[in-house]
């Protein structure tokens, strides 16, 4: 069971707290990583772009000149997509990318993104994590004594104070435990979670 040192913001050891081995210590299986990355991006895309074909432009049905005896190539609607002003052929319609994973896989595929950062020494665990004011400087102080630059910020419960002051940071995201995805664990290189969010993280994964 693999144990971590809890510290607080002046990056200093407070204490220790164990691990489970089903979340914090299990086979990390890049395909399954990956396959709940893709779904999650899919879903988030709009799926909105559209053109019209030639059954959707306003035009008239009628024949442009007759089939022969003119001397000019032979056609039929003017809403033909050779047409300037014709429709579109093949053109994109309104679609949903999202893709089905299973709630299983994407628990299992967090578990995996939690290893790695245990594996890595890029996981912090901090006792406290609610901010005193809204102070943008001090919560950049205090990144400085972590020396990272690149971190997801995880909460046990709301923070107005902590969110507000890293919201003009670069590379910083702060986000509650619910909203704990695998695409932000491998976006960001280190990883700060709450004493209380653990718990409550185990709880969800395991169960």
């Amino acid at each position: 069971m693999p144990v971590a040192d809890v510290v607080n913001y002046q990056n200093k050891k407070v204490s220790e707290i164990e691990l489970k081995d089903e979340v914090f210590a299990v086979p990390i299986k890049k395909h399954v990583l990956h396959q709940v990355v893709v779904g999650q991006l899919s879903g988030r895309r709009a799926g909105t772009a559209a053109t019209k074909g030639r059954s959707d432009v306003k035009c008239s049905g009628n024949k442009l000149w007759r089939q022969k005896g003119t001397g000019r190539a032979r056609v039929g609607s003017g809403s033909s997509p050779t047409r300037k002003g014709g429709g579109v052929a093949f053109g994109p319609s309104p679609r949903d990318y999202s893709q089905k994973i299973s709630k299983k896989v994407r628990k299992s595929a967090l578990c995996m993104a939690l290893t790695d950062k245990v594996q890595d020494n890029h996981l912090i665990v901090v006792d406290d994590l609610s901010f005193p004011e809204i102070k943008t400087k001090k919560f950049v102080e205090v990144l400085r004594r972590f020396d990272v630059k690149k971190a997801l910020i995880v909460t046990g419960g709301k923070s107005g104070n902590l969110e507000k002051s890293s919201k003009n940071v670069p590379l910083i995201k702060v986000m509650r435990y619910e909203g704990l995805n695998v695409y932000d664990l491998l976006r960001y290189d280190h990883l700060f979670i709450e004493q209380p969010a653990v718990q409550k993280i185990e709880e969800a994964l395991v169960s």
